[in-house]
């Protein structure tokens, strides 16, 4: 069992998950610069990654996965990074495919079931860190994607962490899809929207869609699910993506000792929709009642931000935790690491 960090106190400005969401995005913050390597990572699919790795000197590294529309150079990713390796730890960060450095070096789309682009970077660390202590930690869209890792996807044989924390991931596609393109979430959508067309309108001037392929015209994120994202990630049609891809169902299956960070007023993906699905006996689920969207600005600690503070809370109370037994039925599902061949290359 783990120990919970202090609750979020949110101020009087920042009440309420719309103010906490859009403020925790705006407001400037602070963050210790980190010395990265930045590498390429080459996938078997023919498209790339560029990542970063910064070498600690404790036994621990940190994986950082950010959500969509983010890089390596989202604040919460950069802030997070700053924290853990001031504390030792080695770090690896991602750019998923066609995100920050990487947007022009890949034609398949990163996307909610985007497991095996998690696995890669972690079959990395384990390549550069063999000895370690591997805890990956993935924020919205990359939060579903390591939960998916975790729970759906573990008999593959894809590379584990050995401990995960998951921050407001989504759990069922087909409910948040409609609450995005509701009221006042309209701004979020259509935020996320015009990044996604405009990545897309990139690629396509590039030379990375094809002659034939036109950007779709669409009004929501739904839309371009339907349109595009779900054929293009290898799925048969919007639905078959919502269906594999929401992690609620497989949240029983996951072994490796995991914390599901969540709020209960997140207007993205509510954090109440996780007490609807029974956890395994290795999950520890914690609910904020404000937080908003990534945002968990609260009282008490440095810049108003305490997602930064429960995050460096709980890497400590998952270093110090024990593998969770688990019933019979789920062992066979070991943690096999994948043997695909990858490319690391410096840039």
């Amino acid at each position: 069992m783990l120990n919970p960090p202090l609750p979020c106190r949110p101020p009087f400005w920042a009440r309420g998950g719309h103010a906490q969401t859009l403020l925790g995005n705006l407001l400037p913050s602070s963050w210790l610069d980190v010395p990265w390597e930045r590498l390429n990572l080459k996938l078997p699919d023919g498209d790339s990654l560029r990542i970063r790795m910064a070498r600690g000197h404790s036994k621990v590294v940190v994986y950082l996965f950010h959500g969509l529309g983010g890089s390596a150079d989202s604040p919460y990713i950069r802030r997070a990074a700053g924290q853990f390796w001031q504390q030792g730890h080695s770090i690896l960060a991602i750019n998923h495919r066609g995100a920050g450095e990487g947007r022009l070096l890949a034609e398949h789309p990163y996307h909610l079931g985007s497991s095996s682009d998690l696995a890669a970077l972690i079959q990395v660390g384990h390549g550069f860190f063999p000895e370690h202590l591997h805890i990956a930690i993935g924020f919205s869209l990359s939060a579903t994607a390591l939960l998916l890792l975790l729970g759906r996807d573990r008999h593959l044989g894809l590379a584990q962490p050995d401990r995960a924390i998951a921050v407001n991931p989504v759990v069922d596609l087909e409910k948040s899809s409609h609450r995005l393109a509701t009221g006042f979430n309209r701004i979020y959508d259509h935020h996320l929207l015009n990044l996604a067309l405009k990545s897309l309108r990139e690629r396509k001037a590039y030379g990375l869609q094809g002659d034939a392929f036109q950007v779709p015209r669409c009004r929501t994120l739904r839309d371009l699910d339907g349109a595009y994202t779900a054929q293009a990630a290898g799925f048969r049609d919007r639905d078959d993506y919502y269906e594999q891809c929401s992690c609620g169902p497989y949240l029983q299956r996951i072994r490796t000792p995991t914390v599901i960070l969540g709020s209960e007023d997140d207007p993205l993906c509510s954090g109440w929709e996780l007490r609807d699905h029974e956890p395994s006996p290795s999950l520890h689920l914690h609910l904020e009642p404000s937080g908003g969207h990534l945002g968990y600005l609260g009282l008490g600690v440095p810049g108003h931000r305490w997602l930064d503070y429960a995050l460096n809370h709980y890497v400590k109370e998952l270093i110090q935790a024990p593998t969770i037994l688990v019933p019979p039925e789920f062992e066979g599902q070991g943690r096999e690491t994948q043997t695909a061949f990858l490319v690391v290359e410096k840039v």
